[in-house]
């Protein structure tokens, strides 16, 4: 049973994804509780009940925000053990590994290690269903923000390629935003492409000269709002990384300071976010913590 989160956003689209699974003997499994918002948690615990069912097992598939907060009060309320990432920094009780079986029931979740959105995320495989349980690898409507310090491109891609590799099989996804997507080798293979057009839109663009980020985003994202440029340039950077590593491009600081149309796409001004639970989702997504509006311009090498 899917419960969704009451906290709509640009980031969160029409709010967290928790699931609810009915492992079989009485018990049920929750995957990814979402923010702590009690209204949210007391939907989570009338489905539980609605299954005839104890919660006894939290799962959390990434650390940020909008997913892992209401871990911590759902199992103060529950007794139920919290599930996350060796690396995850929230509070967890089980620490998960790749090939790991989180076993409730009758019912038993396959870990897979999902890195390149967050560096502790995984993905749950429920093989009786053939679904996959996605967080924010994928999503049920949109593409997925890769932004550094914790998003890293071609991580992401490997996961994407793994996933599309060995879970050919896969029935579903159930991601941690949108609905569900009934045909997960359709969308595993749109993903794969987009990241692949987007790249060469950047080399496309560094074919005419040595080009800033803020610049690559008014070239590459010209027909999206502005107001999606500062999350378009964290994506443009974690694009850069991945090519300067393989030493396709390199990169020089300008000896000048950022204009304020430049410093609003780098750096902008979370403060016209009134809601703090947004901004916080919206720094973690996006790294805004770590950004910087020091001008560089990159290069084909």
């Amino acid at each position: 049973m899917r419960v969704r989160a009451p906290n709509p956003s640009p980031m969160t689209l029409d709010g967290t994804n928790s699931y609810v699974i009915d492992a079989g003997g009485g018990a049920a499994i929750v995957v990814d509780p979402g923010p702590p918002i009690e209204s949210h948690l007391d939907a989570i615990g009338a489905a539980a009940e609605a299954l005839d069912a104890k919660i006894t097992a939290i799962a959390v598939t990434l650390g940020h925000p909008d997913h892992a907060p209401g871990a911590a009060p759902l199992a103060a309320r529950t007794g139920a053990p919290v599930y996350a990432h060796r690396d995850a920094r929230f509070p967890h009780d089980r620490e998960l590994a790749d090939g790991d079986l989180l076993r409730v029931g009758d019912t038993a979740l396959r870990v897979i290690e999902a890195p390149g959105h967050a560096r502790d995320h995984v993905v749950f495989w429920l093989e009786d269903e053939k679904t996959l349980f996605t967080g924010d690898v994928v999503l049920g409507m949109g593409t997925v923000v890769i932004a550094p310090p914790g998003g890293d491109m071609r991580a992401y891609q490997a996961t994407l390629d793994r996933l599309r590799r060995d879970f050919s099989g896969a029935s579903a996804i159930l991601g941690g935003h949108g609905e569900r997507v009934g045909d997960p080798l359709a969308k595993l293979d749109a993903y794969i492409a987009h990241r692949k057009s987007r790249e060469r839109e950047v080399l496309d663009a560094l074919e005419s000269g040595p080009q800033t980020i803020p610049a690559l985003v008014k070239i590459i994202y010209a027909g999206v709002s502005r107001v999606l440029w500062p999350a378009a340039s964290r994506q443009v950077l974690a694009y850069l990384i991945a090519l300067e590593r393989e030493g396709r491009i390199s990169h020089r600081a300008l000896e000048r300071a950022a204009t304020a149309d430049e410093r609003a796409i780098l750096e902008p001004d979370l403060s016209k976010i009134a809601d703090p639970a947004s901004r916080a989702v919206a720094n973690a997504e996006l790294g805004y913590d770590e950004a910087s509006s020091a001008i560089e311009e990159y290069a084909l090498r």
